[in-house]
């Protein structure tokens, strides 16, 4: 119809199967809208009706609709009507195609729902039931099938013709357009993955974040140079072999982004690696500081490891040459040399001592920490429970405050968005809105990301890497106690590892099991984890931290974690000695369970084990407790004895030693619960338990702890009375510490679920039969 003539378009127009349905007084106005727009494009040069609408320029504005009513001599709003509604029809023809610009400013309430009966009916209702199974809000789903008709008018294609680049060139347009993503287009592309039009593996957000390869890195710089470039390409597929992605990509920033790229750009032409000594010079110099338009020069943290990347390279490239003759022309001297590489271990002490300052400052705030999140989480939930229970628009109390359940057209807040499923919303006593569906998930998620990092020690991947699959357990032989394990799978340093669940743990991850439970039919939800350091995509497990966003589950990002973590510190209002706001990171929990870990009496080289670390220099960073003097004696220490140590221990274990291993735990059997001291090592506090950290109060011992706090109570007041003030600080030690353990065994008791819960550990197949 491009080429046809107006009676010809008008006849097709005519024959479209919407019209079915509607008076023959309506189809009459669509058809005479449509010949007047056809008459006025027809002024207009084109060798079709598409090159005539490009050419009137009918995309960039809609002014020339008041244009084509008053050509057709009439005046008022029903002449507007008349050629809003002959545009829509011509469009529903296919006859222009717009652009999606166009979608802006003109304005029908028909258009696209007429589009989903023309442009693959069969597709949109598929599209409509895929949106039901997924519990999405009428104004969602209208959002996404709203920008998938968009397409469809667009490219002039069908909704089950349409390809991954139709969807694709919608997103550019929009970030072009106006920096971000078009409303419902993410949800439009899962449903159509859903519905099996797209094959696509992954959702919209990950498509261009996929490993680049090194050609791709090194042109993300816009280097001149061809044949360094081609170098540099071929540098860092040399060292991808041995490196994660990540680590990839920070030697490419240091490289080419601090480098090659820096003296392209105050060397126009520059051809060669070997640089004149004033070259070098002028670099190094502006490499010291950042320098950033409109800001002040600050000093550059990283200098050194920019200077260690670049001298790594001169060397490997001459390294190289003795075998593969293609590095030979740019075999050339280091501009870095090794005397500049000098301030590297004061650089690191450095580095050492601000993050025992860090620990230092956030061990004793880490309780007020807790507690915030534990209260804010608690708050949230009783706020939800409440609104729950009235209907939209009555009011209901919480602690003597005075709220209203707010309808969604109610709710107002910047940048409002459909939600995929119904939200409470509510008005609170000082007139602000909040979304209180969204306010309990989040205290929820912060409490067990905190809860979670401070009694595992574990790093913020490995955190997001836990799935139910990870708890296991072993099963002593004799006694039939089941020991919980937790499995850190291979991250930073590619080693897998088990931790001992200790019961707080164990109550955090049953709550965390028991709410997607709970929320998901009684399963676990199958997610896959996309790795923004890795840039990859892993495979669809019962990952634990998960939470609904949009229309679906989808795992914790390590910038919602670090986001949790911030809004809690905020909330607890801490700060350090200076009075500035104290702000903790992910890290800071595994440095601070290190600490504490260590001071009670874990020897130093099974905390190693216990973080995932090799050797135990990797882990004096994290002991801000200890002396340099003291942790080189024990080094020394544990290298004498295992150079002493006799070849028959690493043997395997005779029946013998394996009963002595096993029967290390019925002597953990205490009068308040059991000892968690790693086997073999003694005990540091020459059994006075109440003292030890290691000790693990059972709740069915919370009366004898009770009575062993009222007894030290009558203890120091009798040494008091009786001027013994050094018995009275033992035992302020001593009360102190069971005050602690019986605030823990508190706090565990909250936190436990009413019921049992399943973990879904795995057993061993002797176990089954």
């Amino acid at each position: 119809m491009d080429r046809g003539d107006i009676d010809a378009v008008l006849a097709h127009l005519r024959a479209l199967p919407v019209w079915s349905k509607r008076s023959a007084g309506r189809v009459g106005q669509r058809m005479r809208g449509a010949r007047l727009m056809l008459e006025w494009l027809h002024t207009h040069p084109g060798d079709g009706w598409q090159q005539r609408w490009q050419h009137a320029a009918a995309d960039t504005s809609t002014a020339w609709i008041a244009t084509v009513a008053d050509g057709a001599g009439r005046r008022g709003p029903i002449d507007r009507a008349v050629v809003t509604d002959g545009v829509t029809t011509l469009l529903l023809g296919r006859i222009m195609l717009p652009d999606y610009g166009f979608f802006l400013r003109f304005r029908t309430t028909t258009l696209f729902r007429d589009a989903k009966t023309l442009f693959g009916p069969d597709a949109f209702v598929a599209v409509a039931a895929a949106g039901a199974r997924a519990g999405h809000t009428e104004d969602y789903q209208i959002d996404a099938e709203r920008a998938l008709a968009k397409i469809c008018l667009h490219t002039g294609r069908d909704l089950d013709q349409l390809a991954a680049d139709d969807l694709l060139g919608f997103r550019d347009w929009g970030m072009r357009a106006g920096g971000k993503i078009p409303t419902g287009l993410h949800a439009g592309w899962d449903l159509l993955r859903e519905t099996g039009v797209l094959q696509e593996a992954l959702p919209l957000r990950r498509l261009g974040h996929e490993q680049l390869t090194s050609a791709e890195i090194v042109d993300g710089y816009g280097l001149q140079c061809g044949p360094v470039r081609d170098v540099l390409v071929r540098y860092l597929d040399e060292r991808r072999p041995a490196l994660d992605h990540g680590s990839l990509r920070g030697i490419a920033s240091r490289l080419i982004g601090n480098f090659w790229a820096d003296l392209e750009r105050h060397h126009p032409g520059i051809d060669s690696l070997r640089l004149p000594a004033p070259v070098a010079e002028a670099w190094k110099q502006r490499l010291a500081f950042l320098t950033r338009p409109g800001q002040q020069h600050v000093k550059r943290e990283n200098r050194l490891g920019v200077l260690m990347t670049v001298r790594a390279f001169y060397l490997d490239i001459a390294q190289w040459a003795v075998e593969d003759p293609f590095w030979v022309p740019w075999a050339v001297p280091s501009p870095v040399r090794q005397s500049e590489l000098g301030g590297l271990a004061k650089h690191k002490k450095q580095e050492r001592a601000r993050s025992h300052q860090r620990i230092r400052e956030r061990l004793p705030r880490l309780l007020d920490l807790v507690d915030t999140a534990e209260r804010h989480h608690r708050e949230q939930q009783a706020l939800l429970t409440a609104a729950q229970t009235v209907a939209t628009g009555e009011h209901f109390e919480i602690e003597g405050r005075r709220w209203r359940r707010l309808s969604r057209s109610d709710y107002r807040l910047p940048n409002r968005q459909a939600q995929p499923i119904p939200h409470v919303l509510a008005e609170g006593p000082d007139g602000v809105h909040h979304d209180l569906t969204r306010g309990e998930d989040e205290g929820f998620w912060a409490w067990a990301i905190i809860e979670t990092l401070r009694h595992a020690g574990i790093r913020c991947e490995e955190l997001l890497e836990i799935t139910q699959l990870a708890l296991v357990s072993y099963r002593l032989a004799d006694t039939g106690e089941t020991v919980p394990l937790l499995q850190i799978v291979p991250s930073k340093s590619n080693e897998e590892r088990l931790l001992l669940v200790s019961p707080e743990l164990a109550s955090v991850l049953a709550t965390v099991i028991t709410r997607l439970r709970t929320r998901s039919g009684g399963t676990i939800p199958l997610v896959a984890r996309y790795d923004p350091a890795e840039r990859t995509t892993g495979p669809a497990l019962p990952h634990l931290f998960q939470r609904r966003m949009r229309w679906k589950h989808d795992v914790l990002t390590p910038t919602m974690v670090r986001d949790f973590i911030n809004d809690t510190v905020t909330r607890a209002g801490l700060t350090d000695t200076a009075g500035q706001p104290l702000h903790f990171r992910p890290h800071d929990f595994r440095r601070i369970f290190t600490t504490q870990a260590v001071a009670g009496g874990l020897p130093v080289h099974i905390a190693a084990r216990v973080l995932g670390h090799a050797s135990v220099t990797t882990i004096e960073p994290y002991l801000a407790v200890f002396q340099d003097d003291l942790v080189r004696s024990y080094r020394a220490y544990l290298n004498t004895r295992r150079a002493d140590r006799p070849a028959e221990e690493y043997r395997e274990p005779t029946d013998k030693e394996w009963s002595e291993f096993q029967q290390h735990f019925h002597t953990r059997k205490l009068e308040l619960g059991d000892c968690a001291r790693p086997y073999g090592t003694p005990c540091n506090h020459e059994h006075a338990c109440i003292r030890c950290p290691m000790l693990r109060v059972a709740p069915a011992q919370r009366r004898r702890l009770e009575e062993i706090i009222r007894d030290l109570t009558d203890r120091i007041d009798e040494a008091r009375a009786n001027g013994w003030l050094g018995e009275v600080q033992g035992l302020q030690i001593s009360i102190e510490a069971a005050r602690s353990k019986l605030a823990s065994l508190d706090r565990l008791a909250r936190n436990r679920s009413r019921t049992s819960v399943n973990l879904g550990m795995p057993t061993s197949p002797a176990e089954r039969s």
